[in-house]
């Protein structure tokens, strides 16, 4: 049977913030968030009964493209919650607050949003910080759902058999990214030879990675190099080059948009004309590698751009652009499982913040389903999302919808 983690919980911060949401970062800086982002509690009341909500991503920083699409994405729906009356009667106030894409930083933020009497949590964005804030808001028992982050490990610990009991998340995880794209190279586009290069000490590359590999070879296929860099690295010249010699028919190169795009550059420069495949830290890749670069490349996501364009006509009205990547719709379903969850807390009459009401929140999480802008889902009994995954191509730099598989 799996163990779940439920420890000492959380004693809500007395009163409540009249601000209709609060928009801050954590180390202290004043200026180091976005201002524009401050548009993000514009639909909570101000004062009265409000149920508080914590949104947690890093606005700034190397990674901010993605922690900015998670925020403003679960924003938009939990102010579209409010324009429609809000929970029973309560508006949600949101406390956003920017983690700078660092977990010391993340942790910080989370335990002042606790300070302010959050009920639960949208958040983190990426793997490092959200593994940070698993294993602290286990102490606190607080409901929390990360948008976009698919270490294992955030939710499930596979050492121990342990399920993180307060921790979902709306994404698909690293093992189930890895595996997938192994199964489409394989099964769908006949490679048999491949080669992987990643980021080494890095949780979300190599998980990638390694369960690309398995899956892979357990399917009859050969793995004919794997290559890794650290980070910081700029020059992936001398690993692609090896790559070269080892003559794959397909590169997984499961990394971010910044450094794909270097790398796709740089293998064409060296005549490493084969195909690449990649993982959801693609989204975002467009305007980074050409036409040329992409040719024959796959990637994996949860949303394909005009899945729904309510939600997309949405965001622009909102935020005055196109929704810039996947991360978006993710935010949005986050935020939509939390709300899922507080309003059977709020149904059932419970204290909002109290051990019951949190116990509540997790409770109709974990067994719900949530039909979300990703796809109606359920979640498994390690409190991951149970749906399909969109394969995305490109035409030209721009990547579509190849299927859902």
């Amino acid at each position: 049977m799996k163990k779940m983690i439920s420890r000492r919980n959380f004693l809500a911060a007395a009163g409540v913030v009249a601000a209709a949401g609060v928009l801050t970062a954590c180390g202290g800086s004043s200026n180091s968030t976005a201002a524009s982002a401050s548009t993000a509690a514009s639909g909570a009341a101000a004062s009265g009964d409000t149920i508080k909500v914590g949104v947690l991503g890093p606005l700034t920083g190397d990674v901010s493209v993605y922690g900015q699409a998670v925020v403003n994405g679960a924003t938009l729906y939990l102010k579209q919650v409010n324009e429609k009356g809000g929970i029973n009667g309560k508006q949600l106030e949101i406390i956003a607050m920017d983690e700078q894409g660092d977990a010391t930083q993340a942790v910080t933020c989370f335990t002042k949003m606790c300070d302010q009497g959050i009920t639960a949590l949208v958040g983190d964005v990426t793997t490092t910080p959200t593994l940070a804030l698993a294993a602290e808001s286990a102490d606190y028992n607080m409901p929390m759902v990360t948008a976009s982050a698919t270490a294992e490990a955030v939710t499930y610990d596979a050492e121990t058999d342990t399920v993180n009991e307060n921790v979902f998340r709306a994404t698909f995880t690293d093992p189930f990214q890895g595996i997938k794209m192994a199964d489409y190279a394989y099964q769908k586009l006949g490679y048999t030879k491949a080669a992987v290069i990643f980021q080494k000490g890095a949780d979300y590359n190599e998980g990638l990675a390694e369960n690309f590999v398995n899956e892979f070879e357990s399917l009859g296929g050969t793995i004919v190099d794997q290559e890794t860099y650290s980070e910081g690295d700029v020059d992936y010249k001398t690993q692609l080059t090896t790559i070269l010699g080892k003559a794959p028919e397909v590169v997984f190169c499961p990394n971010y948009y910044q450094e794909v795009g270097q790398i796709l550059a740089q293998a064409e420069s060296i005549g490493l004309a084969v195909p690449f495949l990649g993982g959801d830290g693609w989204d975002g890749l467009e305007g980074y590698a050409t036409a040329d670069q992409l040719k024959d490349a796959y990637f994996c996501a949860n949303y394909a751009k005009g899945s729904n364009p309510d939600f997309e006509n949405a965001y622009k009205a909102e935020y005055g652009e196109e929704y810039p990547n996947g991360f978006a719709p993710l935010g949005y379903d986050a935020a939509m499982t939390v709300v899922y969850g507080i309003q059977a807390a709020e149904d059932a009459g419970l204290a909002a913040g109290d051990d019951d009401y949190k116990q509540a929140v997790i409770d109709a999480i974990a067994g719900g389903t949530i039909n979300g802008i990703t796809g109606t889902f359920t979640f498994d009994e390690h409190h991951n999302p149970v749906k399909q995954t969109a394969i995305l191509c490109f035409d030209g730099a721009t990547p579509v919808l190849k299927e859902m598989f």
